[in-house]
C-alpha cells in the first residue's frame, strides 16, 4: 500500500520529493498552526481580531468621552495600580481590578478640574505599580507602552552610573493633531524584484552624532531613490535602552526608538517613502529581548515565566538574553499584535525576521548544534532539536502578515534571516511550508569574505563561486547580498576594506594618478557586487553606505571606545566631492540598480550559466534576456572572446564597469562603435556565440538592439 501524502503538505513535496518521507512530521506541524487559528476562530473571533489586541491592552484613549482606558496581563501580581505625573505617583488613587485571566483593568474620566480634556497629560511620564502575594512592590513601564523616553541626564558624563535611576521613562503619547498620513502604500509590481536599502536612523548622518528620523526623510530618502531601490529596511527601529545594541536588546516592543525623534516624525518618514514608490520593512526582534527589569519585559509580574521560558531554557547566553514562550497564549497575543501594530499604525509594508536560526532550533545554532549539514533529519525528524512552537509562532506571523496585506491589495513582505536552510521556510502556507517569502542567503556575504581575506586573485575558484551564488533551494526565494550591517561593524571589514583599506585614506582623490590597490578594489567591488546582484537571488540588500565603498566601519558608543560616535555615521558628504572616488562606486550602484528596474532580471528564473573558466576566470551567464560576461582575470584582457548566447540577433551594451569618468575605469571599450552580431554556431552549449573584447577586471551586460 502506497503512502499517502498529507493534503496540507502535498504541495511542498511536489516541490521537494526529497520531502516525503517527512510528510506526516511536516504536516503535523502545520497542523499545530490550524490548531491555534481554530481556537482564535473560536476565542477571539478570528486571528486578525486576535491580533488586534493592542486596540485593547496597553492606555486607550477615548477622543468621544476623553476617558482612557488601560489593560495590563500580570497574573502574578494580586494588586495594580497606575501612577505617574498625573496623580502625583500616588499608589492608591488610581487602583485597577484584576479579572479571571490574570489582566488588570481602569478606565480613568476627566478630573472635575478639568472635564475638558484627558486625566493623563499627553507625554506625561506613568508606570504601574504592582503588588505580589509576599507584599512586595514592583514598578513596571506598561508592557505595551507606546512611548518610551531615554533619561534626561546624560549618562557619558556621570562618573557612578550604578547611583543613577538609568532606566528609561514610560510616557502616555497622545498629541492632540498626530500625523495623517496622505500617501498611499505604493504597490510594487509581479516583475518588480525587492531591492533592499538596510539602514540605520542614528547613523544616516555624516556628523558623529545620532541622526533623527526628520534629517533621515529629507537627507536619506532622495539619495535612496536615486539610486533605484525600491525598498527600506529600517534596524533598530523599536526601543532599546542600549544604543550599542544596534536595536536587538529590545525593551519595549510597542515604542519606536525616542532617540531617533517622535512617532509622528516616524511615520512621515514611512509616509514620505511611500510617496517615493518605497516600501518599508521594519527590522523586527521576536527572537529574544533585553534581560532589563525596571525598562523591559523581564521579571514583569515577580516571575521569570509570564512571557519567558522558566529556568535556563529562557536565557539565550550568547546573546545575554531572554527567550519567548511561543507556546503560551498571551504570549502569543502580545508578538502577533506587535506585528499588526506597525503595520496599522505606522504603515510599515513587512517585516525582516531577526534571528529566525535561533527560533527554529532549540540549540539556537549555537555551538555544535549550529554545524548545519543539510541533511534533511537534521530538520525534519520528528525528533530532531527544533522548537516546533517557534515554528508554530512564525506559520502564524507569516499567515496575519500575508493575511493584512490582502486586505489592502497589496503583497505584504516577511524576510527570514536564517542561516540553517531549514526546508519549507520559503513555501507558502498552502504547499504546507513556514510562509516566508524570502530568506537571506547569508553563505554569499561569508563567502565573498573568505576569498577577500584568504586568497589572492588568482586563486579565486571561479566554480566555487558560482555554486555559492546559485546554491539555493527550488521554489524558495533568497536575497542575495555581498555584505550587510554584520560585515560593517567594528571587528569585521566591509568588502572596500578588506579591497582598500591600505590605501582609501590617501589615494581615494582624483588629484592623485589611480593607484594599482585603489584599481584593483573599485574594479573587484564592482564586479562582486554586480555578480551578486544578477545571479544570487530574487531579491537583493546593501547596507547603507556600502554601496559607495564607505571607507570606515560601524562602531557605536560605548565603555571600550569611551563613548565615542566618531564610527556611529555614514559620511555621505563623500559622494558630493567631485575630487574623490567614491562618487564613482555610488554611480555604478545606481547604474546597476536601474538597470535591473528595466530588465527585472530579480523576478527572471535562475540564470543560465554556459562558463566558468578557471584559467582565464571568466563567467558568462544569461538572465532576463541580458548576457552577463565577467573577466575576473587580474591582469589579461581578452580580444574576440567567444561567448555562447541562446537568442540569436545584434547585441549592444547596457552596463560597461570600465567606464572612466562615471565608474572610475579605463574606457577601454568603444561601446558606440561596439554592435555584436551572433553567428549560428553552437558554443559552450548555447545555440550562437559572438566574440567581444573583454578587459581584465570588468563585466560588460549587454542587450539585444531593441
Amino acid at each position: 500500500m502506497s503512502f499517502q501524502i498529507p493534503d496540507v503538505v502535498k504541495g511542498a513535496v511536489d516541490v521537494d520529493p526529497w520531502l516525503e518521507p517527512f510528510a506526516n512530521e511536516l504536516a503535523n506541524r502545520r497542523y499545530n498552526s490550524l490548531n491555534w487559528i481554530k481556537t482564535f476562530d473560536e476565542n477571539e473571533n478570528g486571528l486578525l481580531n486576535f491580533a488586534s489586541s493592542y486596540k485593547h491592552y496597553g492606555l486607550q484613549p477615548n477622543p468621544q468621552d476623553l476617558s482612557i482606558t488601560y489593560k495590563e496581563w500580570a497574573p502574578n501580581a494580586v494588586k495594580a495600580a497606575i501612577i505617574g505625573d498625573f496623580n502625583n505617583w500616588d499608589e492608591n488613587s488610581n487602583v485597577m481590578q484584576k479579572d479571571d485571566y490574570g489582566n488588570f483593568n481602569i478606565t480613568l474620566y476627566p478630573s472635575p478640574n478639568n472635564p475638558n480634556d484627558y486625566l493623563i497629560p499627553h507625554d506625561s511620564e506613568i508606570k504601574i505599580r504592582l503588588w505580589l502575594s509576599n507584599g512586595e512592590k514592583l514598578d513596571r513601564l506598561p508592557a505595551w507602552i507606546t512611548r518610551a523616553t531615554q533619561p534626561a541626564i546624560d549618562l557619558s558624563k556621570v562618573i557612578d552610573k550604578s547611583k543613577v535611576d538609568s532606566s528609561y521613562k514610560a510616557r502616555f503619547w497622545n498629541p492632540k493633531s498626530p500625523y495623517v498620513f496622505k500617501h498611499p502604500r505604493p504597490k510594487l509590481e509581479s516583475n518588480d524584484g525587492l531591492k533592499i536599502y538596510e539602514c540605520h536612523i542614528g547613523i544616516s548622518t555624516p556628523d558623529p552624532v545620532v541622526g533623527t528620523y526628520k534629517q533621515f526623510t529629507q537627507n536619506i530618502l532622495p539619495k535612496i531613490k536615486d539610486l533605484g531601490y525600491n525598498t527600506i529596511q529600517l534596524m533598530a527601529i523599536m526601543e532599546h535602552a542600549y544604543y550599542a545594541s544596534f536595536g536587538y536588546q529590545v525593551t519595549n516592543f510597542f515604542a519606536i526608538s525616542s532617540r531617533f525623534g517622535t512617532p509622528e516624525d516616524l511615520k512621515e518618514l514611512i509616509d514620505t517613502a511611500h510617496s517615493l514608490g518605497i516600501v518599508v520593512l521594519l527590522d523586527i526582534v521576536h527572537s529574544h529581548t533585553s534581560k532589563n527589569v525596571l525598562d523591559g519585559l523581564n521579571n514583569f509580574d515577580g516571575t521569570d515565566y509570564q512571557y519567558f521560558h522558566s529556568g535556563g531554557k529562557g536565557n539565550h547566553d550568547l546573546w545575554d538574553s531572554k527567550l519567548f514562550n511561543y507556546g503560551k497564549y498571551e504570549v502569543l497575543r502580545f508578538l502577533l499584535s506587535n506585528l499588526k501594530f506597525y503595520l496599522d499604525v505606522y504603515k510599515f509594508d513587512g517585516f525582516r525576521f531577526d534571528g529566525v536560526t535561533s527560533m527554529l532550533y532549540l540549540h539556537h545554532g549555537i555551538g555544535a548544534g549550529g554545524a548545519f549539514s543539510g541533511n534533511y533529519n537534521e530538520y525534519l525528524n520528528e525528533n530532531a532539536q527544533v522548537d516546533k512552537e517557534a515554528i508554530t509562532y512564525l506559520m502564524l506571523a507569516n499567515q496575519l502578515v500575508h493575511q493584512c496585506g490582502r486586505l489592502e491589495d497589496r503583497n505584504f513582505i516577511t524576510i527570514a534571516e536564517d542561516v540553517s536552510g531549514y526546508p519549507t521556510l520559503c513555501l507558502s502556507a498552502d504547499k504546507g511550508g513556514v510562509d516566508f517569502d524570502y530568506r537571506l542567503s547569508m553563505a554569499i556575504p561569508d563567502m565573498w569574505i573568505k576569498i577577500l581575506k584568504h586568497l589572492s586573485d588568482s586563486d579565486w575558484n571561479m566554480g566555487n563561486i558560482i555554486h555559492t551564488l546559485t546554491n539555493r533551494r527550488y521554489g524558495e526565494n533568497c536575497i542575495a547580498y555581498c555584505e550587510s550591517h554584520d560585515q560593517a561593524l567594528v571587528g569585521d571589514k566591509t568588502i572596500a576594506f578588506w579591497l582598500m583599506d591600505a590605501a582609501m585614506y590617501t589615494d581615494m582623490t582624483i588629484l592623485k594618478p589611480l593607484s594599482p590597490i585603489i584599481d584593483r578594489g573599485m574594479s573587484l567591488h564592482k564586479l562582486i557586487r554586480l555578480l551578486t546582484h544578477a545571479l544570487g537571488g530574487e531579491g537583493y540588500l546593501n547596507f547603507e553606505g556600502n554601496e559607495f565603498g564607505h571607507p570606515e566601519w560601524l562602531d557605536f558608543p560605548r565603555e571600550g571606545n569611551n563613548d565615542s560616535y566618531h564610527y556611529a555615521r555614514r559620511q555621505f558628504n563623500l559622494i558630493s566631492d567631485d575630487l574623490l572616488r567614491y562618487k564613482q562606486l555610488y554611480n555604478f550602484d545606481r547604474a546597476m540598480q536601474h538597470l535591473e528596474a528595466k530588465y527585472h532580471w530579480l523576478k527572471a528564473p535562475q540564470a543560465y550559466v554556459s562558463l566558468k573558466h578557471e584559467v582565464d576566470k571568466v563567467i558568462v551567464f544569461e538572465r532576463a534576456n541580458l548576457l552577463f560576461i565577467f573577466n575576473f582575470h587580474p591582469t589579461i584582457s581578452f580580444t574576440d572572446y567567444r561567448v555562447g548566447v541562446e537568442k540569436g540577433g545584434v547585441y549592444k551594451v547596457v552596463l560597461n564597469s570600465d567606464r572612466k569618468e562615471e565608474f572610475g575605469g579605463h574606457d577601454r571599450i568603444d561601446e558606440a562603435a561596439s554592435r555584436y552580431f551572433t553567428t549560428d554556431l553552437r558554443w559552450n552549449n548555447r545555440s550562437n556565440y559572438i566574440q567581444v573584447y573583454i578587459p581584465n577586471r570588468t563585466v560588460l551586460v549587454l542587450a539585444l538592439e531593441e
